[in-house]
């Protein structure tokens, strides 16, 4: 029985590794977008390059085994596609923000996520939502406020348009949720750097601006192979250890973006944003509190 119990909690220490590991390689692509970004770089170049490097190593991947048609086959394509494009267009618009906004208050802004998540469960899937996770709720938004401002004259529109980010993301999300178990992670996520690759591809072309440096080439070559790792290892984490173990450690990301903010761009988040982010992190914390029960 001991041995037993302590394989689990090794296992669920190599998912809690494995879920630090993906929001650091997530705050590496932010980070990398937005140095990209301010050097002049427009955002459909920086959103294909994180796509097409996505795209070949999924390929790659499912490859090794063969590229037979039933290896792309899916019952569920509609889903399978939706989930793709919703994830493209919160990183497209992502990218497009980032030169304008500081990383932390994006990242507030978009870890209302799990919280929007719960708002739309009571509706996609007809989920019970009790008082104190409505209480997360409200309590998640007044969060949102805060950082966003809308009433204050430091308000701009890019803090809004992260509000569809988040959004976006929490159908994500739920797609991902309903889909676990019935299509293939690799499935995925060769459906999601297909989308990417070819929706940005033209616009990419279009509005194409060679970096000026090597160290700028390796930073924008970087994003799809930083993404796809980050989110091989969320997938993998999953697999050692539940998801009520690891949501906690998905804060690490503000943590990072806040260090790597700081060091390339001199942010220092003001009382606001810290504000409104402890807001959004308690609510966020309340729901998976009230989930474990």
């Amino acid at each position: 029985m001991a041995v037993a119990a302590q394989a689990i909690e090794d296992k669920a220490r190599l998912g809690i590794i494995m879920m630090l590991g993906a929001w650091f390689m997530f705050s590496l692509v932010d980070t990398g977008a937005k140095w990209l970004a301010v050097a002049g770089l427009p955002a459909f170049q920086l959103a294909f390059m994180r796509y097409a490097g996505h795209f070949v190593i999924s390929l790659g991947i499912i490859a090794k085994d063969g590229l037979s048609a039933d290896r792309f086959a899916t019952t569920h394509v509609g889903l399978v596609l939706m989930r793709a494009a919703l994830l493209m267009s919160a990183t497209l618009l992502n990218f497009y923000i980032l030169r304008f906004l500081p990383l932390t208050v994006v990242s507030a802004i978009m870890f209302s996520s799990p919280i929007i998540v719960c708002f739309l469960s009571i509706y996609v899937l007809k989920e019970r939502v009790g008082p104190w996770r409505w209480a997360a709720i409200i309590l998640g938004f007044i969060g949102v406020l805060v950082v966003v401002r809308p009433f204050d004259e430091s308000f701009q529109l890019g803090a809004v348009l992260v509000v569809y980010n988040a959004t976006a993301m929490a159908l994500y999300a739920l797609i991902t949720r309903k889909l676990s178990g019935i299509v293939a992670v690799d499935t995925m996520q060769f459906y999601t750097g297909l989308i990417g690759t070819v929706f940005t591809l033209p616009f990419a072309l279009w509005a194409w601006q060679s970096p000026e440096t090597l160290w700028g080439w390796c930073v924008l070559f970087s994003l799809g192979a930083s993404a796809w790792l980050g989110h091989q290892w969320l997938t993998n984490a999953h697999r050692y250890a539940t998801a009520n173990t690891l949501m906690p450690y998905t804060y690490s990301f503000m943590i990072y973006v806040s260090v790597l903010g700081y060091a390339l761009f001199g942010d220092i988040p003001d009382s606001y944003t810290l504000a409104g982010a402890a807001i959004i992190i308690c609510a966020g914390l309340i729901i998976w509190k009230r989930e474990q029960t």
